[in-house]
């Protein structure tokens, strides 16, 4: 069979249930997922580095639950009071340290909805200790709200991490391609996504197939 070749193809996330990939390092985040109906206090904190896959639960659970997902930094000037009606995902809640109007949207957001009877998830990089939030009733809130973690890939996760971004920009890397790269980078979400994307842009560049020796070419440079 001849080789395949990379061509510039647009890339598009795939975010269903079935695309993601449960291991050690984030079943226990999946298990809460799915078993939302029975959060304390209605609400979860989902906390997990970049690429980890909190979007990609934001929209498993948006499909569980008919929530609506919402970028936390957009709330300021939100009509809140609409928001409050259905089940919400709120995106990335510790970008808004320190912007006074988004904080105290998202406080009312919180309160309000819950008093609704909604449930509410939100995701953030960094535990809310570590948020350096300026409103302190907002800051109690977010601390007294129950949490799961998802964790640095294991060698599994991250192999799936790496076909599964390699799949969203429609590439098709020969069979022993992952696993060296599983062997040669960084074992994170954010190293993954770095190589794919190099990947790419060597292979259009160079006009070749996804291969191990390309990654090679690409790691050693």
């Amino acid at each position: 069979m001849p080789e395949q070749l990379s061509f510039d193809l647009p890339v598009r996330e795939a975010l269903g249930r079935d695309d993601f990939f449960v291991s050690p390092a984030n079943a226990e985040a999946v298990a809460m997922i799915e078993g939302w109906q029975g959060w304390p206090a209605r609400k979860l904190l989902l906390i997990g580095p970049e690429d980890a896959g909190k979007t990609h639960l934001a929209h498993v659970w948006a499909v569980l639950s008919g929530a609506r997902i919402i970028a936390a930094r957009d709330l300021a000037g939100a009509d809140i009071p609409a928001l409050a009606q259905t089940h919400l995902a709120i995106e990335d809640c510790d970008s808004i340290a320190g912007d006074p109007d988004a904080e105290e949207a998202l406080f009312h957001l919180h309160n309000l909805a819950l008093a609704e009877g909604r449930s509410i998830l939100m995701t953030a990089s960094r535990p809310p200790r570590d948020w350096n939030l300026t409103l302190p009733d907002l800051a109690s809130r977010m601390q007294g709200t129950p949490a799961t973690i998802l964790r640095e890939p294991d060698d599994a996760l991250l192999a799936a991490v790496l076909m599964k971004l390699m799949q969203d920009r429609q590439l098709s890397p020969t069979p022993n391609t992952i696993p060296y790269l599983v062997r040669r980078i960084d074992r994170s979400f954010a190293a993954a996504r770095e190589v794919v994307a190099g990947l790419d842009a060597l292979a259009l560049e160079t006009k070749s197939p996804i291969t191990r020796h390309l990654a090679t070419k690409l790691l050693d440079k």
